[in-house]
């Protein structure tokens, strides 16, 4: 199957995704296919569900750019021991050309699993540490504009009302199943990995 980046407000993105237990070629594939449409979008992150699947992973390649920096899985991770805050600009592939300012924690430690199933536990800060939660929230089904404060969430309401409109549009024209068939998939894919 042939991935593709989803936009808000698809339902996958709200869907809270699984812990993976099964890594297999199909698995790295879909990985692989993450990386490149992450490069093609400009994006330095990319979650699971991002791309209409329900597993809790997401790769990140902290230049955006193929062939260089360093590619990383971050499989089932964990984040722990949050310290200080700091407020910087997000945005999101699921969001496109959407941004604001996003407060989280200014450094943050990750477990997880890379692709071949070895553990990894990295303390991080910097667009780094703002990236890994950037996509671990997109695994519990949270996206960056639900962290807006009042205000910010004030800016975003009309870009959000059109990513809505396109939404519905698209899937009057056939190109997105509905909520009950989309929910389906997902449990049929999760009953064959998790």
């Amino acid at each position: 199957m042939a991935l593709e980046i989803i936009q808000y407000p698809h339902p996958t993105l709200r869907h809270p995704s699984r812990p993976v237990k099964k890594l297999d070629a199909e698995l790295r594939g879909w990985v692989a296919e993450m990386f490149i449409l992450m490069y093609r979008h400009k994006g330095v992150g990319l979650a699971a569900n991002q791309v209409d699947l329900p597993y809790r992973l997401f790769v990140v390649n902290q230049t955006g750019e193929q062939g260089k920096g360093e590619e990383l899985v971050f499989i089932n991770p964990v984040l722990s021991s949050p310290k200080g805050l700091e407020e910087a600009e997000e945005g999101c592939l699921s969001l496109p050309g959407l941004y604001a300012d996003v407060r989280r924690p200014a450094k943050i430690t990750i477990d997880a699993f890379d692709l071949r199933g070895r553990p990894m536990h990295l303390e991080l800060d910097g667009l780094f540490a703002r990236v890994v939660q950037h996509e671990t929230d997109h695994l519990d089904g949270r996206l960056f504009i639900d962290r807006l404060n009042s205000l910010g969430q004030l800016k975003v309401k009309a870009p959000l009302e059109e990513f809505e409109i396109q939404f519905m549009q698209r899937r009057r024209e056939g190109g997105i199943p509905a909520d009950e068939a989309i929910r389906a998939r997902i449990n049929e894919l999760q009953a064959t990995r998790t």
